[in-house]
């Protein structure tokens, strides 16, 4: 709500009131006491002399002083008036000058990050409010950017240690393999599959750091079109048989059909695998991961259910910003960049949708709303629920 500085404005109209009350007395002090007392007698005998040395006689002179200053003295007094009130307006203005002053120098206190608290003359306490919620907002912006650059680096260094590990296995593997031509044929698959292995996870190392290369230095543009998140849904869930057989976990997927949006698939798809990889690397083993969405008032919500420890609020509140891993602790498994849910929130945002999670001591979910496209859609029908059997398809 906009305040109107009241307090201010009866402040500014008090003291113009009281500066032409003055003005008023002091003028009419003068006039009644010096012009028209005092200095009357002398005032005109002095202007008739002055009259008479420029030639006049004196009844001349006598009637000249009484066209200029006695038939025209209401002009005079109300040009001395208007006089008198500049002039003591003119010394009040210094404290409108001051209330400026006291703007400027709690500006500059922001803008050098002064710990100083934000004070103002009582009149200007709206004013000071607000100053005092920007200096916070940018001490916890600045703060929050230099927590971001921390952990960036941070992690530049983690990921560029990280790189040697498979780096080295591959080379170790792939010398040995040349160096031994004739090993068995079921010891040089073994060996293969090892350095395979490696070499991915040395490419998903790199497209980390191009990640954190890319994330501040381009903005996320989408290419919009006619897409089915239903297929979307269940083609992620069918490709992802892989890397969930690692866990030995499975995946589920119950949507309606026809659940129709106007947006950039590839960059829905990184969403949507981003959640999964997310809640495969933080699930138990042996469990599944359930997928589901539904469309109603004009959105579609998507949600990716894992069974897994529960998130602390704290950290629940901090998982979508960028560089941000739940887990103190880095692995080869679950140790990434921090990007995944972060740039996930970037694109589910600019399709004019919304993100969030929840966790309790069973399961964690992360919630995907984004609006439709408008079609007419066919009447919702629930497909039969597709599980992704993993394990039957290595």
């Amino acid at each position: 709500m906009k305040n109107n500085y009241s307090r201010l404005k009866r402040t500014i109209l008090l003291r113009t009131v009281l500066l032409a009350i003055l003005a008023v007395a002091v003028g009419y002090g003068i006039l009644t006491f010096l012009v028209d007392g005092i200095f009357q007698d002398s005032f005109a005998g002095f202007m008739v002399r002055i009259f008479t040395k420029l030639g006049m006689d004196q009844w001349r002179a006598e009637e000249c002083y009484r066209q200029i200053f006695t038939y025209n003295k209401s002009l005079f007094v109300v040009g001395g008036f208007c006089i008198l009130f500049l002039f003591f307006f003119y010394i009040s203005i210094g404290r409108m000058t001051k209330y400026l002053n006291d703007i400027s120098d709690a500006l500059e206190k922001i803008l050098n990050g002064s710990d100083e608290p934000i004070v103002l003359v009582p009149e200007l306490e709206p004013m000071a409010e607000k100053m005092s919620s920007l200096k916070m907002k940018l001490l916890r912006r600045e703060k929050q950017a230099a927590e971001s650059e921390q952990k960036k680096k941070e992690l530049v260094v983690y990921l560029a240690h990280d790189l040697k590990t498979p780096l080295t296995a591959v080379t170790a593997y792939l010398t040995m393999l040349d160096e031994h031509p004739d090993m068995p044929a079921e010891e040089r698959a073994k060996y293969t599959h090892i350095t395979l292995e490696k070499a991915i996870r040395l490419e998903e190392l790199i497209n980390e750091f191009f990640d954190i290369t890319r994330f501040n230095l381009q903005d996320i543009v989408l290419e919009k079109e006619e897409l089915d998140l239903s297929i979307l849904l269940e083609q992620l869930a069918d490709e992802s048989y892989g890397m969930l057989s690692e866990k030995n976990m499975t995946c589920a997927v119950d949507v309606e059909e026809r659940l129709m949006v106007q947006g950039d698939p590839d960059k829905l798809a990184r969403v949507f695998d981003n959640l999964l990889r997310n809640a495969a690397a933080y699930g138990y083993e042996g469990t599944q991961i359930l997928i589901q969405a539904r469309g109603g008032d004009g959105r579609i919500t998507i949600i990716f259910t894992n069974e897994g420890p529960q998130i602390p609020q704290k950290k629940l509140e901090m998982i979508f910003e960028k560089f941000y891993r739940v887990d103190d602790a880095r692995s080869s498994k679950t140790g990434g960049a921090g990007l995944g849910l972060a740039i996930a929130k970037q694109i589910v945002e600019l399709h004019g949708g919304a993100i969030s999670a929840t966790s309790d001591t069973r399961s964690t979910r992360f919630i995907v709303s984004i609006p439709t496209s408008g079609t007419k859609q066919y009447e919702p029908q629930r497909r039969q629920p597709f599980r992704n059997q993993c394990l039957k398809k290595r």
